[in-house]
């Protein structure tokens, strides 16, 4: 039994790993890795597994650092199921379409460029149709259901309390009767997070696999930092400035909906902001605000209680979602006071850039962060006092005001993360740190060490660590029981997008004459049967593509 480490080993992006036991591979998490050039790049590099050697996946949660590069599974060939909780897949439904569409357009800027300078094109890391595909074997599982994956192995998920649907992952590995017990905490928030439940422990392990983005660091906001971003807000429209909110599509800004609400209702505020629009501004935020509300059967007891009480939690007097590409321009001419809220939360992509580039050099102007702000993104750089960032080329000087308030994070501190730890029944053997960054995960280990006495590792990236198997006889009640797809019959989309990219691969061979070891005879036996198989190749792909009564 071993776990492999493949993603977010030493950094905070990038989620992926492979648990192998019983003779199958579980995956858990398959994200991309966001922040500088350097670390984007990863994301292109060959996958250091065969996807076909894959039995199960398992995704703690929809955000993209944890489900991104799952279409890129599909694209290598992976048919087998993604297993979540119900609110993480209709959350998947539209964000990893959203990131397919961006690497669609991304790629497509840059073959631009690429064709003016009589450079080859390059191919997105993945297509919208590999995300269909990807989307169409998502499974949702219930919040504490044991699930027998087969007989071996069975898994349960349980509510981290990090965003909507966001889970910890306890992997049950059975043998010779007797149990190992792996747990993975994922992304853990904090307590009294508005909407989202509190984390829950993982009881008991043998190993833990746990995060540690704030492994050393305290919050410097504990509670109420509504309060210090009112204020903040406050000052500047009182100048006649706008406030640029940089936030995830997905938490933050259905957090920063509720905290307006909740804010401009109970401490009656609205003296000062009855006439200040707030703006979302970002195509994925306003479809996300709708996933929460047809998923509020997970709110926490307080919305629940607000919305039996009458109240949407997620609107409030002058909140206005833009419509069209042109709203979100007027935005930019309009100097009137007013609150923008748009993504990407760490301003490497998205609509957020634009406001930027034309705000940033304002004297009046606010841009308040309230989330995490990776190493090399330009969020960071804000965040950390950049005089001046390229923006679409441009160097932009920064006049404005730069805040943070890390009262929002949705990841629990050093205290929350050690109350974590002490509040596990059966404390694991060994503990490894993943998702943080060096000064957070060293720290973090030696107070471990020191605190709890439990041996803990750091992985690196590609690094392995082999399991001892437990001792232990566990009883373990099953409320549902999976069976491993085997997709004899592929679906329509997955034959047309299978076959389109043969033939491409099979025509670019040909054109850049990789086949050069053949003799000239076989060379035209090859051309001869290829020609004629392609034919017929494109001329079932239209048939296919246009026949809407081929069974499905």
């Amino acid at each position: 039994m071993k776990i492999r480490f493949y993603g977010s080993a030493k950094e905070v992006t990038g989620s992926n790993m492979i648990l192998e036991a019983a003779g199958k591979k579980v995956m858990i998490d398959c994200g991309l890795f966001q922040g500088s050039s350097a670390t984007k790049a990863k994301n292109f590099e060959e996958l250091k597994y065969n996807v076909n050697d894959i039995d199960y996946v398992l995704l703690t949660h929809s955000h993209i650092d944890h489900s991104g590069r799952i279409p890129l599974l599909y694209k290598k060939g992976y048919r087998g199921n993604i297993i979540c909780t119900k609110a993480t897949k209709d959350l998947c439904d539209i964000m990893l379409i959203d990131s397919a569409n961006i690497q669609e357009s991304d790629t497509e800027y840059k073959n631009h460029k690429r064709n003016r300078a009589g450079l080859e094109p390059l191919e997105p890391l993945y297509t919208i149709d590999d995300a269909n595909i990807a989307l169409k074997h998502f499974i949702a599982v219930q919040y504490h259901d044991l699930i027998k994956l087969d007989d071996n192995i069975s898994v349960k998920f349980t509510d981290s309390g990090h965003m909507l649907g966001s889970s910890s992952i306890t992997i049950y590995v059975t043998e010779n009767k007797k149990t190992t017990i792996i747990g993975f905490t994922s992304d853990l928030g904090k307590k009294n997070t508005p909407i989202i439940n509190d984390p829950e422990v993982i009881e008991k392990c043998d190993y833990l696999i746990m995060e540690s983005t704030y492994g050393n660091r305290q919050h410097k906001v504990k509670s109420h930092p509504e309060e210090l971003m009112f204020d903040i807000i406050e000052e500047t429209i009182n100048k006649g400035g706008t406030v640029i909110i940089p936030s995830f599509s997905v938490g933050r800004t259905q957090e920063m909906i509720y905290a307006f609400n909740k804010n401009l209702a109970i401490k009656k505020k609205l003296s000062i902001f009855d006439k200040v629009p707030v703006y979302i501004d970002s195509p994925l935020s306003t479809s996300a605000t709708e996933v929460y509300k047809k998923n509020t059967q997970f709110f926490d007891d307080e919305a629940k209680q607000y919305i039996l009480s009458g109240n949407n939690p997620l609107d409030f007097p002058n909140l206005n979602f833009t419509k069209s590409v042109e709203d979100s321009k007027f935005l930019n001419r309009d100097d009137s006071p007013k609150i923008i809220i748009s993504s990407s939360g760490m301003c490497d992509a998205g609509r957020i850039r634009h406001h930027l580039k034309h705000n940033l050099y304002k004297k009046k102007t606010t841009v308040l962060f309230v989330g995490y702000q990776a190493v090399g993104s330009l969020g960071r750089l804000l965040a950390d006092g950049a005089k001046s960032v390229k923006i679409f080329g441009d160097t932009i000087d920064v006049r404005a005001r730069i805040e943070m308030i890390d009262g929002f994070s949705g990841h629990g501190d050093m205290d929350d993360l050690d109350e974590y730890i002490s509040q596990i029944k059966e404390k694991p053997e060994k503990i490894f740190l993943v998702h943080g960054e060096d000064d957070q995960l060293y720290p973090f280990a030696e107070r471990i060490k020191e605190k709890f006495d439990i041996d803990t590792y750091i992985p690196d990236s590609f690094a392995y660590f082999e399991l001892e198997k437990g001792d232990k006889t566990h009883e373990l009640t099953h409320d549902r029981v999976l069976t491993k797809n085997t997709y004899d019959k592929l679906t329509l989309l997955e034959l047309v997008t299978d076959v389109k990219r043969q033939v491409k691969d099979i025509s670019e061979l040909i054109a850049y004459d990789e086949i050069n070891h053949l003799t000239e005879k076989q060379i035209e036996t090859f051309i001869n049967l290829y020609s004629g198989m392609r034919k017929n190749i494109n001329n079932l792909v239209k048939e296919v593509e246009h026949n809407t009564k081929v069974d499905k």
